[in-house]
């Protein structure tokens, strides 16, 4: 991720940290809110296992896996150290509910924290500035470096949101889906745990790389979910995506 924004150094170091400070900021801070709903949610059910942990917190040091951290400056992919969890000390809740319900806090709090960088856009206080487009930068001020750094947040909270939410392991929707679905179909997406993280990179990757990637079907599908929630949040009609 530092390569894409290494040509603005040319132009200005400011501009550079800015751009790039705002991407990795607004990562890590959604990375790390996202790990610590996990925790809260598992903590309000009734499992003290990420409290005694030293998950229950927003502290990103807590929550930083060090190669995802690494994997997440030089590239747009990263995650978090997943958060223990026993949900058989959950409280008035079968432990597949209670799993269910503390994967999806996780996204869930990307949603409200992208919901909420975008309001100050979406009232005009502050302008859209997406960090994948750098204009011209002779005119801008300190509500546009605000607003870049705002944008970001709502971008990444919202790509955390939908990437999460796919029903493969080990990601939540998987959790989530399980947790939810009728028993029989549930019990058939459990049987497919172990699959999922190699049917999740050949997606990501596989066919991208197979066919000089010109063929992404994760940002094919995961693109117009993205750009209609940055609509709806911000209020701006744009398409950061396709």
């Amino acid at each position: 991720m530092i390569f894409a924004y290494a040509d603005l150094l040319k132009v200005s170091a400011t501009a550079f940290f800015a751009f790039f400070g705002a991407v990795v900021t607004a990562l890590l801070v959604g990375i790390s809110f996202h790990e610590f709903s996990h925790a809260f949610a598992a903590d309000r059910l009734g499992d003290p296992t990420p409290r005694y942990r030293g998950r229950l917190t927003i502290n990103p040091l807590a929550h930083l896996d060090p190669l995802g951290t690494i994997l997440l400056f030089i590239g747009f992919f990263g995650w978090g150290k997943p958060v223990p969890v026993n949900p058989n000390l959950m409280r008035n809740i079968s432990p597949k509910a209670g799993m269910a319900t503390v994967a999806a806090a996780g996204p869930l709090s990307n949603l409200i924290m992208a919901g909420l960088a975008g309001l100050p856009i979406k009232l005009d206080i502050v302008p859209w500035r997406t960090p994948f487009n750098v204009p011209s930068l002779a005119s801008w001020g300190a509500d546009d470096y605000l607003g870049l750094y705002l944008s970001s947040i709502v971008i990444f909270g919202i790509i955390l949101a939908i990437f999460n939410l796919i029903p493969l392991a080990p990601l939540d929707g998987f959790r989530v889906a399980v947790g939810i679905l009728p028993r029989e179909l549930s019990e058939s997406l459990a049987r497919t745990e172990q699959w999922g993280l190699p049917i999740l990179f050949i997606f990501l990757f596989g066919i991208p790389f197979l066919t000089g990637w010109s063929v992404n079907p994760f940002w094919d599908m995961m693109g117009p979910v993205a750009n209609a929630l940055i609509r709806l949040l911000t209020g701006v009609d744009t398409s950061v995506f396709g």
